[in-house]
């Protein structure tokens, strides 16, 4: 999905809210573009539901202003008719003791309309959703994933503007949520509706999400293609919340034609990018970005960085293992099964840890008094 160069569907600004005189959001600026899917992610607590409730005109801040499609609602009923725009889904799907089908109808319902024409607009999205079998059924009879599919054709039904997700997937049992996030991913790829998606889970996130902000302490940390925020996150609050492990400090010992030589531990390592020699920096790696080889001669490769190491410990996670090697300094790798035993893997192994320049990124350092 591309927003293109239209103008945002949703604007906030200056946006303060407090509960009991303590601050839990603090957003200067925050914009969701047209058609596009915004992946809000944040541990428990951070904010991401508040600043959802915000935007969806659900709850009104101490202070700053949410502009929908440039209209900042001045009076209650102006926030309603704005609301009726939109339509939202939470984690506990809110259904009413009705079947399936009444259920979906209920917000044209709302919005007046006649029983013939909601159940022609309703009929599709049961049926794409997987839900028309159960159309006659009891909303009390339904699983978790039946009664969030429920809610979810309901949303669809009223072709909203913009749609709202609050952790849908929360609740679910882990085969349920696959099967749900595969349709939902569909049925946002075709019907193209402006989506704010808030998820503590990074991978619902990269799956969904054509953007992602990552919001951290009430705050907006983040906010940009996947690629870019797990792949070069900006501080090291973010780089650790998006599962960089491996963050090595060091210092600038030079700058040349795009790549920094820093130094760490007494090595020299080559990281893509530009800064200033002297400058005090981590540089961040993830695990996946990390080879693994025995030590001998150098293998044609493109990795500009080898480190000799020895493995401390080996954990295996499903199909993949979790290596830890300490080479001067400790980094943390993963790799298949088959690679364990092809290497050997195992506490006291020698090893050559293996990385590009382009894997690797200077992050900024959390300043600590």
């Amino acid at each position: 999905m591309s927003a293109g160069l239209a103008a945002p569907v949703l604007v906030a600004e200056g946006v303060h809210v407090a509960y009991g005189g303590r601050p839990v959001l603090d957003v200067a600026t925050f914009a969701v573009e047209p058609e596009e899917v915004l992946a809000v992610i944040g541990p428990n607590g951070a904010g991401k539901s508040t600043l959802l409730r915000v935007l969806a005109l659900l709850e009104a801040p101490v202070r700053g202003t949410v502009a929908f499609r440039g209209v900042v609602p001045g009076s209650a009923r102006e926030r309603l008719a704005l609301r009726r725009r939109m339509a939202s889904v939470f984690q506990e799907p809110l259904l009413c003791d009705a079947s399936v089908a009444a259920n979906v109808r209920l917000p044209l319902s709302f919005r007046g309309v006649e029983r013939a024409e909601a159940d022609r607009r309703t009929r599709p999205w049961l049926e794409r959703l997987g839900i028309a079998a159960l159309a006659d059924r009891p909303a009390h009879t339904l699983s978790g994933g039946e009664a969030q599919r429920t809610s979810l054709a309901r949303a669809f039904a009223v072709d909203p503007e913009v749609l709202f997700l609050d952790e849908p997937f929360a609740a679910l049992d882990p085969p349920t949520r696959e099967g749900l996030l595969d349709d939902l991913g569909r049925v946002l790829g075709d019907a193209r509706t402006t989506t704010l998606f808030v998820t503590h889970d990074r991978a619902e996130a990269l799956r969904l999400g054509d953007r992602v902000a990552v919001v951290l302490e009430g705050r907006v940390a983040q906010v940009g293609a996947p690629a870019e925020v797990f792949g070069a996150p900006v501080d090291e609050a973010v780089a650790r919340f998006v599962g960089v492990e491996n963050l090595v400090p060091g210092r600038v010992a030079g700058s040349r034609d795009g790549v920094v030589e820093v130094e760490v531990a007494g090595q020299r390592i080559l990281v893509a990018g530009a800064a200033r020699v002297g400058d005090e920096a981590l540089v961040g790696l993830r695990p996946e970005d990390c080879s693994l080889e025995v030590p001998g001669p150098a293998r044609l490769t493109s990795a500009q960085n080898r480190l000799d190491g020895v493995v401390r410990d080996v954990a295996p996670l499903g199909a993949i293992h979790r290596v830890v090697v300490e080479c001067g300094i400790r980094l943390t790798a993963v790799v298949t099964r088959p690679a364990v035993e092809t290497l050997g893997l195992g506490p006291g192994v020698r090893v050559v840890v293996s990385f590009k320049a382009t894997a690797a990124h200077l992050v900024r350092p959390v300043r600590r008094a």
